[in-house]
């Protein structure tokens, strides 16, 4: 959500951030509702003191005798009182208009944002593996992990159709127990080292909370609603950032670190024909969440603070990976920066996705209404961040085609085999 006060001040330089995201001229439209708004407000406000001045002086006229003014002053107030029941109708549906307009834009990109309109003008900050060079390892084993998980026979993506439909999986024995250490990893590695609180939060949120983070209304059909109204999470951020809606933080001297891990739902409505083979794209799937609560001058350390956490568990897993600072056009709704954090596919032979970390800025914070006490009087909003750490199912591809052996068997990562109760390989089903 954004400052209308500032679109009044600076129209330009929203325009000039939108048009980095691709957008063209907005605020001439805001401007224009808000005034439409603040003309009826301000109608109303005027009527509502000719209203309470009349109502005194008819008092007077009656106890006078002046019944021509009583008569004139009476008329005078229900004209006021009529035109005031029809503003109490017309108002708030001027102010839902321009509040319709201001929920539907994306927050501004900040200055060191790279222009760009799609990811081919990303920037890569950097890269990571063992390799002395830090490049992806030379491997003659690219078996993608839909292959080596079905040989495996722990992967079964036909059961899942069957029950489910497309873009489910099912996991059993020594994946389903891998999955399950790798989220017990994550969480151990963010609650232990980087100071994160564990939180088990709700799966199923009112609309107000999708409103909050982004996801509504813009995102609606990306979504599964249950029919009671209730909306099925797309990431722990909306249950972790949700935590503070309409709430004033008293202190906030150090940031808030949340971490949970959750299924996650999504309709993919927009990636038809995409990712359609395997578990990169699924509307069912688990994910470790980080979202930081902050003052305004530490979000910017907060979110290198953030990236640097998530890269961590990728080298403690010994995956390569690179970290890509995103463009203003390819930034998701909430960013105001974000870098994404790409893994190394052997199948493909490119980096993919597996976290995004996105500073929000205080556009969330307005939106759901998150504030703390800079000082007796002074209130703020805090800033949000959100990253994964990780994606849990990715990191499980990334493991299977990383980690496969010319048998077909996967060498389990050191850092996971107290997790696994000491299996170092995960062989076929005999």
């Amino acid at each position: 959500m954004h400052d209308i006060k500032a679109i009044r001040v600076e129209p330009e330089r929203f325009d000039r951030a939108w048009a980095r995201k691709g957008l063209l001229t907005q605020t001439p439209a805001i401007l224009q509702a808000d005034e439409a708004w603040r003309s009826l407000a301000a109608e109303k406000q005027t009527l509502e003191a000719t209203r309470n001045r009349a109502s005194k002086d008819i008092g007077k006229a009656k106890a006078s005798g002046e019944l021509a003014l009583f008569d004139s002053l009476r008329t005078e107030v229900e004209a006021a009182k009529a035109k005031m029941a029809e503003l109490d109708t017309r108002e708030p549906v001027a102010l839902k208009e321009r509040d319709d307009l201001l929920a539907s834009l994306p927050n501004l990109p900040a200055n060191d944002v790279p222009d760009g309109g799609g990811e081919a003008e990303n920037i890569e900050v950097r890269r990571w593996s063992t390799h002395a060079d830090h490049g992806p390892p030379k491997l003659d084993l690219t078996a993608d992990h839909v292959t080596l998980g079905e040989a495996l026979g722990l992967m079964d993506f036909e059961a899942a159709a069957r029950m489910s439909g497309a873009r489910f999986v099912v996991l059993m024995g020594a994946l389903a127990r891998f999955e399950r250490a790798l989220a017990a990893f994550m969480l151990d590695t963010h609650t232990t080292f980087n100071g994160y609180t564990e939180v088990n939060p709700p799966f199923l949120v009112k609309a107000e909370a999708m409103f909050g983070t982004g996801q509504l209304p813009k995102f609606g059909e990306d979504l599964f609603q249950t029919t009671a109204e209730h909306f099925l999470i797309p990431t722990a951020e909306v249950s972790l950032t949700n935590l503070y809606m309409d709430q004033v933080l008293d202190s906030l001297e150090t940031p808030i670190r949340l971490t949970a891990h959750t299924p996650c739902f999504r309709a993919e409505a927009g990636s038809a024909g995409r990712d359609v083979r395997g578990m990169i794209r699924q509307h069912q799937f688990s994910k470790v969440e980080l979202v930081s609560i902050c003052r305004e001058d530490q979000s910017r350390d907060e979110h290198e603070r953030m990236t640097a956490c998530a890269e961590g568990v990728l080298k403690a897993l010994e995956l390569p990976f690179r970290t890509m600072l995103l463009c203003a056009g390819d930034m998701g709704f909430s960013a105001q920066k974000t870098y994404d954090l790409e893994v190394w596919l052997p199948s493909q032979g490119k980096y993919r996705e597996i976290s995004s970390c996105s500073n929000c800025g205080d556009f969330q914070a307005r939106r759901m209404n998150a504030r703390y006490r800079a000082g007796d009087k002074d209130l703020r909003f805090v800033h949000t961040l959100n990253g994964s750490g990780l994606a849990v199912g990715r990191t499980l591809v990334a493991i299977l085609e990383n980690y496969q052996n010319a048998d077909g068997s996967i060498t389990v990562p050191a850092a996971l085999v107290p997790y696994m109760g000491g299996l170092k390989r995960i062989e076929a089903v005999r």
